[in-house]
């Protein structure tokens, strides 16, 4: 497909997916989350593609929704634009395979919720968080944050709307990684590569566990995850992999 307010370049087994209005610091439009919806659904369906980093550029990540259409809206509208707000968002919350978001610059309001709902942030030295959105009178999204954060300090992030730099975000867990303005990118690509080597149905068990995991009592949850181990490994690639790997390992020790 062709997109006017997004960039998708595919490498070998990875995707990248570029937020492009560069000069409005990427504010997401209704067509750029429709655009952004409909991306990902094609990638969800391409086999060649086992991972995602989604990015604004090296400069800015996204400053969060676009103000002059949110203000132009009108009361008959506005439960039209939420839900939209809401497909987007599920699509890549919910995508079945790895989204990394590479966070260069600032990430505000709709732009931090963006990134809260990837698998992981790389973040630039220069990468800036930040949930102005109280100010204005509206809530931000509290469920993915406090689940990387935790609930106290999702709180905080969330009723105080202070920026949170990078370094503090790798403090908090917010972020996975911090990198220089120069190679961010780059070390999203490599963990997009890596990810990409690892058994699609062993990637996609591990973000639904994940999921589920965290809503089950203790023995449920041992359960549940060993249920998914043995489903796996009753699948002849787990083993033919783990054969693979033995052998490798002897001719190792051999030399």
């Amino acid at each position: 497909m062709t997109y006017k307010t997004i960039l998708v370049s595919r490498q070998e087994g990875y995707a990248v997916v570029t937020l492009n209005r560069p000069k409005e610091m990427n504010a997401l439009t209704r067509e750029m989350k429709k655009e952004l919806e409909a991306c990902f659904i094609e990638l969800e369906s391409d086999e060649s593609v086992r991972a995602v980093v989604l990015t604004g550029g090296e400069y800015v990540f996204s400053a969060g929704m676009d103000l002059n259409e949110m203000a132009a809206l009108t009361e008959d509208g506005i439960d039209d634009y939420f839900k939209a707000i809401i497909r987007y968002l599920q699509k890549i919350y919910t995508f079945q395979k790895p989204v990394i978001a590479a966070v260069g610059g600032i990430a505000l309001g709709g732009g931090f919720n963006l990134a809260s709902v990837c698998d992981m942030i790389i973040a630039s030295e220069s990468a800036i968080f930040g949930h102005p959105e109280l100010k204005f009178g509206l809530n931000p999204l509290f469920g993915p944050l406090s689940r990387i954060v935790g609930m106290a300090k999702a709180k905080e992030i969330t009723m105080l709307g202070e920026p949170i730099g990078a370094k503090e975000a790798l403090r908090i867990g917010l972020v996975n990684k911090v990198a220089s303005p120069e190679s961010f990118m780059e070390e999203a690509k490599i963990i997009a590569k890596e990810l990409a080597r690892r058994l699609p149905r062993a990637i996609e068990a591990v973000k639904k566990i994940s999921d589920v995991v965290p809503r089950l009592d203790r023995k449920s949850a041992l359960e549940h995850e060993f249920e998914i181990s043995a489903l796996l490994f009753s699948r002849s690639e787990s083993r033919e992999n783990m054969k693979k790997m033995l052998e490798d390992m002897k001719r190792k020790k051999k030399k």
